[in-house]
């Protein structure tokens, strides 16, 4: 007998921040690959658009309102999914937008905010949603983290402590849920070309790539596509029963170096060797 059941062969999904950006990739790449797919934004116009491409490509998706800052929009989204596809298979929470504030000059009221989004929003999520999975035995939860926990970057204080608290409180459910059937995933992206930021102005922007660069922490102009990060989690939730990828890190590749200039003048050559001219008359040989 097989250790583990096979997935089902319809597992909904629910994606959280699917408007734009990475989350808006994961739920064209899982509605692609079969899932039905919830998604959930506060811009839920947006989620909407999504949903219409998905459905004329042929997929399942519906958009549902969501402010995972609210625990009531939260419980009316995992309920309207529900009803929608069924029971909730596969969890992405990717809501969140980014600031960029200097620690000791952002509000305690601003500072908050960004962690109820990125932490306590995603807390909400889990425990809106998890328990049934763990009620069925099987499950996939997948938190979109930032290699700012590994590599903290300036101006991002809020973000960098809300993801510190997103793959700390991972980590404790790998080990709550160990046995369960239940897995939950980090996916660790690095520089990814998204809406986040692009709000800034001019002045911001250059001071947090200025930072960016005494720090050390623009090693070269790449970034990833949402739709990398999109391949990671599918990745994730579509490991066979029985394994776990508990973390996965995606960063920009460098670019290619261009290969070293071939020569543009031939090689020296000996000269050719000819006869030695015969002596002078009178001289010595």
């Amino acid at each position: 007998m097989a250790r583990f059941e096979p997935h089902p062969r319809r597992r909904p999904a629910v994606v959280a921040g699917a408007s734009s950006g990475i989350g808006a990739a994961t739920a064209a790449a899982l509605a692609a690959a079969g899932h039905p797919v919830a998604l959930g934004a506060r811009r839920s116009d947006k989620c909407e658009e999504l949903a219409e491409t998905i459905r004329a490509g042929g997929g399942e998706a519906v958009a549902v309102p969501l402010d995972v800052s609210d625990d009531g929009s939260v419980r009316e989204f995992g309920a309207a999914a529900t009803a929608a596809f069924g029971p909730i298979e596969v969890l992405v929470c990717s809501a969140g937008d980014l600031a960029a504030h200097l620690v000791h000059e952002l509000s305690p009221a601003g500072f908050l905010d960004e962690v109820q989004v990125h932490l306590v929003g995603v807390h909400r999520l889990v425990s809106a949603i998890v328990p049934g999975m763990i009620a069925r035995r099987r499950g996939d939860v997948v938190f979109v983290s930032s290699d700012v926990v590994r590599t903290p970057r300036p101006r991002m204080g809020s973000y960098v402590a809300a993801k510190h608290g997103v793959e700390g409180m991972a980590r404790a459910m790998q080990m709550e849920l160990e046995g369960t059937g239940v897995r939950a995933s980090v996916v660790r992206p690095g520089p990814t070309m998204t809406a986040m930021g692009m709000s800034w102005d001019a002045a911001t922007l250059q001071a947090v790539l200025d930072d960016w660069s005494r720090w050390g922490l623009a090693r070269h102009p790449s970034f990833l596509r949402p739709a990398d990060v999109a391949a990671a989690v599918l990745t994730a939730v579509s490991a066979p029963r029985g394994t776990h990828l508990t973390l996965i890190e995606v960063q920009p590749e460098a670019p290619v170096a261009a290969a070293p200039d071939a020569p543009t003048t031939p090689p020296a050559v000996p000269p050719a060797v000819t006869p030695a001219a015969p002596p002078a008359e009178g001289a010595t040989p």
